[in-house]
């Protein structure tokens, strides 16, 4: 089934925990850039959805892979302020954080140890996190969301940037991310 067939709000794992999507977005993805997430809470009566900038515009390390680490975080950090405890399955396309958060890959880039340390630290106060790769096609509504937050802030993002530079977004195309990022 279609992320977007799936009516929100309703979506249960048998009966117990929610489901997460997440999904974050770059221009240019290897950044600096524009880096926004969205996601979506389904289950155990809870609806809810968000999106906004992941980092401020243009840092150091503004990447599509920081991106996909806040969405995940501000998904879990959401349940947490509801005070949800139990299982949560997390659902997003992106091999990199996926499997670094269910240990098959090693954190190498220094930047993102810290993104996948606090991560981790937040899925341990959950009954449980299972952590699940899906194609971008099942993860619309979160991918729709972080592009939507990308949408909003260009227009302020292109303003900083034209106070120093010129905008490198004008010629880029949005990628895949890069496991070495």
């Amino acid at each position: 089934m279609e992320d977007d067939q799936i009516p929100r709000g309703v979506t249960t794992l048998d009966g117990h925990g929610v489901h997460v999507h997440f999904d974050g977005a770059c221009q240019p993805p290897k950044g600096p850039g524009v880096a926004t997430y969205g996601f979506t809470v389904e289950g155990e009566g809870l609806d809810f959805e968000d999106c906004g900038l992941a980092t401020p515009p243009y840092a150091e390390h503004s990447t599509n892979n920081v991106a996909e680490y806040v969405a995940a975080t501000r998904a879990l950090e959401w349940l947490h302020e509801q005070g949800y405890r139990g299982a949560v399955i997390a659902s997003g396309d992106s091999q990199l954080v996926i499997r670094q958060m269910r240990g098959e890959y090693q954190v190498r880039a220094e930047h993102l140890q810290a993104y996948q340390s606090w991560l981790a630290r937040l899925a341990r106060e959950f009954a449980a996190v299972e952590w699940r790769w899906i194609p971008r096609e099942q993860n619309g509504r979160a991918d729709a969301l972080s592009k939507l937050a990308l949408e909003e802030a260009r227009p302020a993002a292109r303003r900083l940037r034209a106070k120093g530079a010129a905008d490198p977004e004008a010629d880029s195309e949005e990628s895949e991310p890069d496991a070495a990022d």
